[in-house]
Formats: structure tokens, C-alpha cells, sequence
């Protein structure tokens, strides 16, 4: 018997007899593999979106805002620092902007003076002044902030949150006396308490509440010079007391949130290779079952010449082709996934380029694995033993 060969052109038709004659079974035995790398895919891209979008507001909002609180009180409120606090971290080396605020805890805002104290809809009031917002970077919704003329009156600007939970209105009841609403401000990452608040200036709530002095003071610092300047907050805030004295970095907590998504987003991936096994094992399944169902064919291939590598290569490609076909129905899912998500959490959707060659790559590389046996049993048949079986 004169040996045959096998070109690489003809290897492609051969590989796809199997796919082509059984296309239900084929589609049913790819959706696991599908199933895995639109996992990965759509797990890695959403993570990437939520890195992007968390990693665009610090670079937007910058890392060197910092805050210094004087502690809290027994019911959580936030601590009056002495009246010279802000002036003296003013003149710190490398601090370039300082905003004084003070929480007024036994003061509350509502919609309007018919409803009862005790609901107090979790809202502060704060009073801050002119330089509150160029230091956080805040912008207006509507209206306008407060100003050295407004803050002498009973003028308001609700934070984001405070704005939705009192609603639209021209004026608010604040602890006996009507404020009118000169503005709302857009919701800052950096300074959810500012979003829960209503904030009036120093003036009136000396006047009208008896204001003690700040208890929060929000400052921006040198890009290079961060750290030196909170190593001297403490002290130059509060000298007779700094260890009470709480200085920190907002930006911080969105670097929190990046690593506690990226711990997630493992749970995730250990589920989408657990899909990916389970596809590699019906592949598998799949090429046993066509290599004892094609007997007569590898025995009529091999009676007419053709040897047992050739028989291996026909079946491991139809393996790999399962592969790469799920494969790239996975990479399809995946990236829809991904898309739809991004756009219902108002973020711009990212799909790793990596995340897409490495799901290719692997759905190819198992359905490889996952026909070897079947493809080395399969030319290990004798012609013989192949007709004869039929």
C-alpha cells in the first residue's frame, strides 16, 4: 500500500465533515466553552470599566485634597477645632487652598415647617464660605454659591443627596428660620458629606445658631509635597491636642474600592474556568462518541492509504475548530456583556484587548487538550478492525 498524504488545504474540509453533518450536537457541545470565555470576558471588561471610570475621577478630582477633623462626639457629629485652625494650615509650605466647613449638630433642614423634628432625613447643615468651592473642585448644578454678600443672610446650597431627598423648592425650614435656595451643587466623590448637606455661611450661622467654629476644613496640597503636608497637619490644626486630630486623604477610598473590585473579580474568574472545564469535558464527550459513530469512515480512509497521523490531525482539528467556535461565540457574549452593563452603570465600556487574545487563546488550547484522546484513538484504529466494526 503506497502511503498517502495529507495537504493542508484538505485539512480544513476533513476537520469540518463532523461539524457539518452534526451541527445541533456541535453548536450544544460549544456553548460550554462559550459560556467560559463570555465569563472571563464579560468579568475582566466590566472590572476594567469600573477601573477606568474610578481611575478617571481621581485623576479628575486629584490625590492631593486632604481633610482634618477635630474627632466626632458621642451621637457621631463632627468636633469644633480651634477658630485658628484654618488660618494656621493656610500658612503650611505646599498648601495651596483651604476651605473651612462646620457641622451644626443640633441644627436640621426640611421641605418645610410642618414636619416633625425627629425626621431629619439623615441631613447635615454646614456652614462653609466662597472658598468651599474651588478647594473640592465642585460645580453648580443650578443657581449660584454662596457668596461674602449672600452668607450675611438666610441663603442655602444643598449638596446632591440633600437636593433629592428635600426636592425642588425655592425655600427650606432650618431650625426655626426659612433659608432660600440659591443653588444646588453636582455630587462629589471626594466629600459625601457635603452631598448630604445644606450649607449656609459663617455669618448667619453665628447669628442664628451660636456657631462654635470649623469642624471640618477641606485643603489642597502640592502634588509633590502630599505627604509632608499631612505629617504636619495634626500638630499645626490643634497644638495643645493633635492627637485628636483626624487627618486624612478622600482619594484613598476610591483606591479601596479599586482593590475590593479587583478581589471580586477572582470569585468570578474561578466560575468561568470551572464553565471552561465543563465545556472542555463535553468536546471531549463529543469527539469519543464521533470516533466510535465514524468507524466505517476511518476505516475506509485507512484502507485507501491514509495513515494514522493523518486520522489524528482530521479529528483534533474538528476539536480545535469546536474550540475556537465557542470560543468566538464566547468572545461575541462577552463583549455584549460587558457593553450593556457599562452603559446601564453610565460608564464607558472597556474590554481588555488582552482579555480577548487570552480567551481565543485558551478556547483553542482546550478544545486542542480536550481531542487528543479522542484523535490518538481514532488513528490507532486498524483498517481491519475499523470495517469490520461497521
Amino acid at each position: 500500500m503506497i502511503g498517502s498524504t495529507l495537504r493542508a488545504a484538505d485539512l480544513l474540509p476533513l476537520g469540518t465533515i463532523g461539524l457539518r453533518t452534526r451541527p445541533v450536537r456541535a453548536a450544544l457541545s460549544a456553548i460550554g466553552i462559550a459560556i467560559g470565555i463570555a465569563s472571563l470576558v464579560s468579568v475582566l471588561g466590566v472590572t476594567a470599566s469600573s477601573q477606568a471610570d474610578l481611575l478617571a475621577q481621581i485623576d479628575r478630582l486629584g490625590t492631593n485634597l486632604l481633610t482634618v477633623a477635630d474627632g466626632q462626639n458621642i451621637g457621631g457629629g463632627e468636633v469644633p477645632l480651634p477658630e485658628t485652625a484654618p488660618t494656621m494650615i493656610d500658612r503650611i509650605d505646599g498648601v495651596t487652598a483651604v476651605a473651612p466647613t462646620a457641622e451644626l449638630p443640633a441644627v436640621h433642614a426640611y421641605r418645610t415647617d410642618l414636619i416633625p423634628v425627629v425626621r431629619t432625613a439623615s441631613l447635615s447643615v454646614r456652614a462653609a464660605d466662597a472658598s468651599l468651592l474651588p478647594t473640592l473642585d465642585a460645580t453648580l448644578a443650578d443657581g449660584a454659591f454662596l457668596s461674602s454678600a449672600t452668607a450675611e443672610f438666610p441663603v442655602a446650597v444643598l449638596g446632591a443627596e440633600a437636593a433629592a431627598r428635600l426636592g425642588r423648592t425655592d425655600r427650606i425650614w432650618v431650625s426655626g428660620h426659612w433659608f432660600a435656595v440659591a443653588g444646588t451643587l453636582r455630587p462629589l466623590p471626594l466629600a459625601p458629606e457635603i452631598d448630604r448637606s445644606v450649607l449656609i455661611g459663617f455669618p448667619v450661622a453665628n447669628r442664628l445658631y451660636g456657631l462654635d467654629g470649623p469642624s471640618r476644613i477641606y485643603l489642597r496640597a502640592d502634588t509633590g509635597q502630599v505627604e509632608a503636608v499631612a505629617a504636619k497637619l495634626a500638630r499645626t490644626a490643634n497644638p495643645s491636642n493633635p492627637v485628636a486630630v483626624q487627618a486624612s486623604r478622600p482619594s484613598e477610598a476610591l483606591t479601596a474600592r479599586l482593590a475590593v473590585a479587583q478581589s471580586g473579580t477572582g470569585l468570578f474568574l474561578g466560575l468561568g474556568a470551572i464553565a471552561l472545564l465543563v465545556g472542555a469535558i463535553g468536546i471531549a464527550n463529543i469527539m469519543v462518541i464521533a470516533v466510535l459513530e465514524r468507524h466505517a469512515e476511518i476505516g475506509l480512509r485507512r484502507a485507501l492509504g491514509a495513515r494514522r497521523r493523518h486520522i489524528a490531525a482530521q479529528f483534533l482539528t474538528e476539536s480545535i475548530l469546536l474550540g475556537a467556535l465557542g470560543g468566538t461565540t464566547g468572545l461575541a457574549l462577552g463583549a455584549a456583556v460587558t457593553t450593556a452593563i457599562a452603559y446601564t452603570r453610565d460608564l464607558t465600556p472597556t474590554v481588555p484587548p488582552l482579555a480577548l487574545w487570552t480567551g481565543l487563546a485558551a478556547a483553542i488550547t482546550i478544545g486542542a487538550l480536550a481531542g487528543l484522546y479522542p484523535a490518538t484513538r481514532a488513528a490507532r484504529l486498524a483498517p481491519t478492525d475499523a470495517l469490520r466494526s461497521t
